[in-house]
């Protein structure tokens, strides 16, 4: 697969807007000369075709997102109905309005409707979300570029909230916002190769409290299902890892924050069921850099209970993580993570293999990576690779959760995951599969326009760039909003016309 850019057009030293990119034909001289002359005519920086922008391929996006919806039609349909044409209509919101994408402004600004029907197809049509992720993932495993170099990226996502009344809406964690609150979380997972990244699964968390007596009425008008028992984040995502698995998802590793990586016994799991993991965890986790000996202690005494839990028998002590990142003795190595829009991105490495021991298990061998920001800042983060795994490889690794942020970004700044109001719980399962359809949508449109239209080579010589920036999910919104204009723009277009104003604008690229 061709390499990805790690910033985006508007970030890069050409980005100059995307109207620059929509005019057809707008790379021609001023003035219209032979063909021999324009043959002849060097074009200039931001000309599309350079940076393998298709004129073809722009003008065709909406019938991609049309042929997009056609897949994963069936997704909609039940045995008496057809409702996915509302899911269509929610795609294009999401990917084309930028702000109030609740039901009634959605279908107010497509159709001039009132939204009724859309919240009922949201809310209350049994469609489900998994089979919009099975989608996904069917889509993402026929692609042979994505068959090595993957990254499954475990982590949860927080949306503040007023109050309870929302489908698993509770006082707890918020790490948007690094403080406890009222919020619903959403336990997820991110599939990153290069500079695409999507969503191929996720589920909404419900704290404990959420099957107790005092919200047994709650359940049942938010529509919990009967079926669903109370499951930790820790053991959500290891069974949606599994189950992503179990569909043959081809990923080479799994990478998820100390909230997961410093349970032992999920680490454990997930090395019983073959994944590689790269887990971040806290400073304050306990280490051996020596393989410890473990038994069953000896009984004292002739009085009570012979012992059968496992401990410790040696006598070597365990340290801190972040006490081995203090330590003279840990050898440093600086290395550059990724080329960035501000030259190349560095840190100090140190790698160490070490011994963890949970309460009642045996010694685990893992690696500890360390690394050091600029500000003297650490994280660390623990692998399950061979002995033999070479430095450099697991220092990659540890550094692959970049794309969950980058995900998380684009779904609530882009597609409009945070804009969600409804309240019922069905109604936030479909949210969560149609923006990671949107998603989807993004990251496919990205990655065949990259392989169907080459870039020309020249251009990162001529930016001085060592990676050339990538259409950004903001960008493809911009041309598909061009393509696909919204009911408000066709208005103004035609009282336009009405007034003879149009002939000065139609040389203007940004309502094409």
């Amino acid at each position: 697969m061709a390499p990805y850019l790690e910033w985006t057009l508007e970030e890069s030293p050409a980005g100059t807007g995307l109207q620059r990119f929509v005019g057809h034909g707008r790379e021609r001289p001023a003035q219209a000369g032979t063909a021999e002359a324009y043959e002849s005519y060097e074009p200039p920086l931001h000309a599309p075709r350079r940076w393998g922008l298709s004129a073809e391929a722009v003008a065709h996006l909406g019938d991609r997102l049309s042929q997009f919806w056609l897949r994963f039609r069936g997704s909609f349909t039940t045995r008496t109905r057809d409702t996915s044409a509302h899911a269509y209509d929610y795609l294009r919101a999401q990917l084309t309005m930028d702000t109030e994408r609740n039901f009634a402004n959605i279908d107010r600004t497509l159709h001039g409707g009132d939204g009724q029907a859309l919240q009922h197809f949201m809310s209350n049509s049994p469609w489900s979300g998994q089979v919009v992720f099975s989608q996904i993932q069917a889509e993402l495993k026929a692609i042979p570029a994505l068959a090595h170099g993957s990254t499954l990226i475990l982590d949860a996502s927080a949306d503040e909230k007023a109050g309870t009344q929302n489908a698993g809406a509770s006082r707890q964690y918020n790490g948007r916002l690094g403080k406890v609150d009222i919020c619903r979380v959403d336990t997820c997972l991110t599939y990153a190769n290069g500079g695409l990244w999507a969503m191929v699964d996720g589920e909404l968390f419900l704290p404990e409290e959420w099957f107790g007596e005092a919200f047994a009425q709650t359940r049942h008008e938010l529509g919990i299902p009967p079926e669903r028992t109370f499951e930790t984040k820790i053991a959500l995502g290891l069974k949606m890892v599994k189950r992503v698995k179990a569909h043959g998802v081809p990923f080479d590793l799994l990478a998820c924050d100390a909230l997961y990586g410093r349970d032992s016994q999920f680490r454990a799991d997930l090395d019983t069921a073959g994944v590689l993991y790269a887990a971040q965890v806290p400073a304050d986790t306990n280490v051996y850099v020596s393989e410890p000996h473990v038994g069953v202690p000896e009984k004292r005494g002739k009085r009570g209970r012979p012992r059968t839990r496992l401990h410790v028998l040696s006598r070597q002590r365990p340290h801190e993580v972040r006490a081995l990142a203090r330590d003279p003795r840990t050898v440093w190595q600086q290395v550059v993570v990724r080329p960035t829009e501000r030259g190349r991105l560095a840190a100090d490495f140190a790698v160490q293999r070490v011994w963890t021991v949970a309460v009642g298990q045996r010694p685990r061998a893992e690696w500890l990576v360390i690394r050091r920001g600029a500000e003297g800042d650490c994280s660390y983060t623990l692998l399950n690779a061979p002995e033999d795994a070479p430095h450099e490889r697991l220092i990659a690794w540890s550094c692959r959760r970049y794309f969950i942020e980058r995900t998380f970004e684009d779904a609530k700044t882009e597609i409009g995951w945070d804009e969600f109001q409804a309240q019922k719980y069905r109604a936030g399962e479909h949210h969560l599969a149609l923006t990671a359809a949107s998603l989807w949508f993004v990251a496919q449109t990205k990655l065949a326009w990259a392989q169907a239209y080459p870039r020309d080579p020249e251009l990162a010589r001529q930016l001085a760039v060592e990676v050339l920036p990538a259409l950004s999910t903001a960008n493809v919104r911009e041309l598909l909003k061009a393509v696909l204009p919204l009911r408000q723009l066709k208005q103004h277009l035609a009282n336009l016309r009405r007034k003879d104003l149009l002939p000065q604008l139609r040389n203007d690229s940004s309502i094409c």
